[in-house]
């Protein structure tokens, strides 16, 4: 099928390259020429495992192509996915002036012929009505165009129902979001047009059949097809579920803390309850990133706008706000007076294998740490390779972790990267005035830290 992808974030890019990889016949739009230019080299702009790859094996094969043209992606694409960016205004809800744009630019493009436009973002509850309505005005404004000055012409009008709107969330954990592709719980479609419906699930029949699964033998991938306003909302109950059970389990560690329990042991203990499950129960100090937050605020700020205090909801970013101290109390119980000391940070990112920090701990630690007269250094297996450090401000990003052990007086576990399980810990102490971990995300083996030398301190045990 012919596939036009508006927005080529951390979504639209990951969307556009996994379905090229299937077999579509992908346009990729982005009005950032720049980047059109390093993803048509078959560089990716954002650091993904394994996107870089399929985005090189798609341009070989002819199945994807980078544009900053609207116009041609419109034209090209039997179904059209928004996947800008949708980012939190100060009041928590979503700023959605960037699908609007599109939204509307896709209604002065259409030219013929029916087209399914695909709500790929994260967008409100209700954003799949609005956004059908914004296309109406964008064809409104181009039909003003086409008229002549001496009256009316019918011959370039397009009929109202030449599109239909439909809501596919999207459910990929940076890091993983290549696996997640192809390897899904679950497709979620929501629409009220039984023939858009089944385009989108033509789409994915390869995906849905496990043709590219890790495990060919599963069963087909269940397809919920829904409403427009559910399909938004599972979205947001699904990310609102997962923080929320997030921070329960900070909420046990630090009742654990106090108690002398070990939440690694009670989190095992409660994960092998089939009603609980395992995921999603790591203590450690709160959860970050582009969706948690940004999501959570929506859907609070959402039940605001129709009379209904999301208590649970509140509770969980609160608690969530609280625990990205826990760390800070950590340091003043172990070193007492910050001021003048250095600290160091394993880990910048908001989690492993990815470079991105919206919404990062590491950003809130950097911040109370120089509040508090601190000098604060990091290393990061990304962040401290890449360009990016030089945005970071009250933090000397070094290039290793030995350099930033060097005259630290404590170092914090902030982002549970794999290859800080390898680091010489031993070798580490001796450069350091404290040899103390505070580990943000019981990550370490705590035998094996003390070993080296270090006094280890965790999060709830």
């Amino acid at each position: 099928m012919r596939v036009c992808v508006i927005g080529t974030g951390y979504v639209g890019l990951v969307t556009g390259a996994c379905l090229a990889h299937v077999g579509h016949d992908v346009i990729c739009i982005d009005n950032n020429e720049e980047k059109v230019k390093l993803m048509k080299s078959g560089q990716s702009p954002i650091f993904e495992p394994g996107l870089s790859e399929i985005m090189q094996n798609a341009i070989k094969t002819g199945k994807i192509q980078f544009s900053s043209d609207l116009a041609a992606g419109v034209a090209h694409g039997e179904i059209l996915f928004i996947a800008v960016g949708t980012p939190p205004l100060p009041t928590g809800e979503s700023d959605t002036r960037y699908v609007e744009a599109v939204a509307k630019g896709i209604g002065t493009h259409l030219n013929g012929g029916y087209k399914v436009i695909v709500n790929k973002s994260t967008v409100p509850i209700g954003s799949g009505d609005w956004v059908r309505m914004i296309v109406l005005d964008g064809i409104a404004e181009r039909q003003k165009e086409l008229v002549p000055a001496g009256g009316a012409s019918s011959d370039n009008k397009l009929p109202a129902g030449d599109f239909d709107v439909v809501s596919n969330p999207e459910f990929l954990r940076e890091g993983s979001a290549i696996y997640d592709t192809f390897n899904p719980d679950r497709i979620v479609l929501g629409g009220n047009s039984q023939k858009a419906l089944s385009m989108m699930k033509e789409l994915y029949t390869p995906i849905v059949e496990r043709q590219y699964a890790e495990d060919k033998s599963l069963p087909p991938v269940p397809v919920l097809s829904t409403d427009l306003s559910s399909a938004e909302m599972v979205k947001y109950a699904a990310n609102a579920f997962l923080a929320t059970k997030i921070s329960f389990i900070n909420e046990v560690a630090n009742i654990c803390d106090r108690v002398g329990a070990d939440v690694t042991q009670v989190a095992k203990g409660i994960g092998l309850d089939s009603r609980i499950g395992k995921k999603f129960l790591n203590a450690g100090i709160g959860w970050g990133g582009s969706c948690f937050p940004k999501d959570v605020s929506a859907l609070v700020h959402t039940a605001d706008d129709y009379g209904y205090e999301a208590q649970l909801l509140k509770a969980t970013i609160s608690v969530n706000e609280r625990q990205r101290l826990i760390a800070m109390e950590k340091l003043q119980q172990a070193l007492k007076i910050l001021k003048g000391k250095t600290v160091g940070l394993l880990g910048l990112t908001f989690k492993p294998d990815t470079d991105d920090m919206r919404d990062a701990p590491a950003l809130n630690l950097i911040e109370q740490l120089n509040r508090l007269g601190a000098k604060v250094k990091a290393y990061d297996p990304i962040i401290s390779q890449s360009g990016m450090r030089h945005g970071l401000s009250g933090v000397q990003v070094e290039t290793d972790a030995e350099r930033l052990a060097d005259g630290c007086d404590a170092l914090v576990v902030v982002t549970e990267w794999e290859q800080f399980n390898s680091l010489d810990y031993a070798k580490m102490a001796k450069l350091m005035n404290h040899p103390v971990i505070i580990d943000g995300r019981n990550f370490l083996d705590p035998e094996a830290i003390i070993r080296a030398g270090f006094q280890y301190i965790g999060v709830g045990r």
